[in-house]
């Protein structure tokens, strides 16, 4: 296990803890890593229509690009699992990105030329699985293949 790995796992998993999942009843926390070692947190947020729900991956992707920084991503961890009754997330599979969050994981890893590694962790415990964005997401279309990377 390495330390930075450990430290995104667990960023993420305080990050899940504000997921608002009312409808999936399934928290997700993700934690971004940039080039200079500051840690960005997205968590899960749903609605009623569900189909504009957001992802905890896309919701800190998209404050690092608020923040003008989508080129200095340099890792990122998720973790998720079902609410428990105490509100939290819980089990101790890893979760991966769905294939929305992929593609726009992609998106910070073609800008900042960089084949991510993407740590998938459980809720609880001290499961892990690291992968490599390329990995996860093989023949990627993105800025690169519009030539803007």
């Amino acid at each position: 296990m390495t330390t930075e790995r450990d430290a995104l796992i667990a960023a993420a998993r305080t990050a899940a803890r504000h997921a608002h999942a009312p409808y999936s009843n399934f928290g997700v926390g993700a934690a971004v890593l940039l080039t200079d070692g500051t840690v960005v947190t997205g968590a899960n947020f749903e609605n009623a229509s569900y189909g504009l729900s957001l992802c905890a991956e896309t919701v800190a992707l998209a404050t690092v690009s608020a923040q003008g920084r989508l080129r200095d991503v340099a890792e990122i961890a998720v973790i998720g699992g079902p609410i428990g009754a105490d509100g939290l997330p819980t089990g101790t599979a890893p979760v991966s990105p769905c294939g929305r969050c992929r593609q726009v994981i992609n998106e910070a890893a073609q800008l900042g030329k960089r084949d991510l590694p993407v740590h998938c962790g459980a809720a609880e415990g001290d499961a892990v699985a690291s992968y490599r964005l390329s990995e996860l997401l093989p023949q990627a279309f993105g800025p690169g293949d519009l030539g803007i990377a």
